[in-house]
């Protein structure tokens, strides 16, 4: 076994006991949320402490062994790749708020799905040990087929296909006062204007207003929506989004996060010379060169194609680590 395939091994049987841990912490906090007993309680509270302490670990292991592998030491360097805008106003929101939807929004191949991952990977990593929901709003048929979309979110959150927005918002509530909730949608593009605006006003906030009317003491959890749109499309519609934090902004309203750009010329040099211990030399040798190569095959630098064509030159491959890299 070669020391590549050892430490493939390695990050491999990590990864195995993280998630072991991650079971364990959603068991440990929902028979906490449950129990009565004072002394249960108090042996509960002290076993989530000393498991997250020892994912924690773990995880940290996990990390420093990732950056160590080729392939690992490629998926950092890219995750200081562009989308600037994008990281600083989701930091801004999220360094002040537990509460928050946001939209990622831009044309095909852009990569929402990565910086998707990157955002909550990099600010709220916590989040990924809570309650994940992921919704393919693709697989409704019609776009303005309101019911289609309100059996589809009843479903995932495990209700009947015929429950009540309330329901679904009580059953997602529910979960907050336990553990960090992360809802994903995916796909928003496929909806009409007029459904996403009613998703957003009768499910966001009605779940958003329960939660900030909560006692403060009554969770410190984390509850996060991202919209995710794949065309571009739902920047022009009439949807009551704000981009900017000021002090009046209230959680239950959508956050726009910048529309994703291209890769430039200026932005691939001065990141591969920000990232030069962790890329091959021959890529860092020849900068210019590098950089117009990336350019020419990914169409001026679109993303997904840059990220695939930097993998390529970095003795990778993007769709075989796809899976690994996208947790969501």
């Amino acid at each position: 076994m070669s020391s590549e395939q050892r430490l493939e091994y390695e990050i491999n049987g990590l990864q195995g006991q993280s998630e072991v841990l991650a079971e364990k912490l959603k068991i440990l906090r929902r028979d906490y949320a449950i129990a009565a007993d004072t002394l249960i309680r108090f042996q509960l509270e002290k076993q989530i402490e000393q498991t997250e302490a020892e994912k924690k670990k773990l995880d940290q292991q996990l990390d420093d062994l990732e950056r160590a592998s080729s392939s690992g030491k490629v998926y950092h360097a890219l995750l200081k790749l562009g989308y600037r805008e994008q990281t600083r106003t989701f930091r801004r929101f999220i360094e002040t708020h537990s509460v928050g939807a946001f939209l990622i929004h831009g044309s095909l191949y852009y990569g929402q799905r990565w910086l998707l991952n990157r955002l909550v990977r990099q600010n709220v990593p916590n989040i990924i040990t809570g309650k994940v929901v992921r919704i393919e709003l693709s697989r409704i048929a019609r776009r303005s087929d309101s019911a289609a979309l309100w059996r589809e979110l009843g479903g995932r959150v495990g209700l009947g296909r015929q429950s009540s927005i309330p329901e679904i918002a009580e059953r997602v509530y529910q979960w907050w006062l336990t553990q960090n909730v992360l809802l994903i949608l995916y796909d928003v593009d496929c909806l009409s204007e007029t459904l996403l605006h009613d998703l957003i006003r009768d499910f966001w906030l009605l779940l958003a207003t329960k939660v900030k009317t909560a006692n403060p003491q009554v969770s410190q959890f984390k509850l996060l929506m991202f919209l995710v749109d794949y065309d571009g499309c739902v920047d022009s519609w009439n949807i009551p989004f704000v981009e900017r934090l000021d002090p009046t902004w209230k959680p239950d309203n959508p956050v726009k996060l910048p529309e994703i750009n291209q890769f430039s010329d200026d932005e691939l040099t001065n990141w591969l010379e920000y990232s030069e211990d962790e890329l091959p030399t021959n890529l860092i040798d020849q900068l210019e060169e590098t950089v117009q190569t990336i350019l020419k095959n990914s169409d001026n630098g679109i993303p997904e194609l840059a990220l695939d064509e930097i993998c390529q030159l970095s003795g990778c491959s993007w769709y075989d680590e796809e899976e690994k890299w996208l947790k969501f």
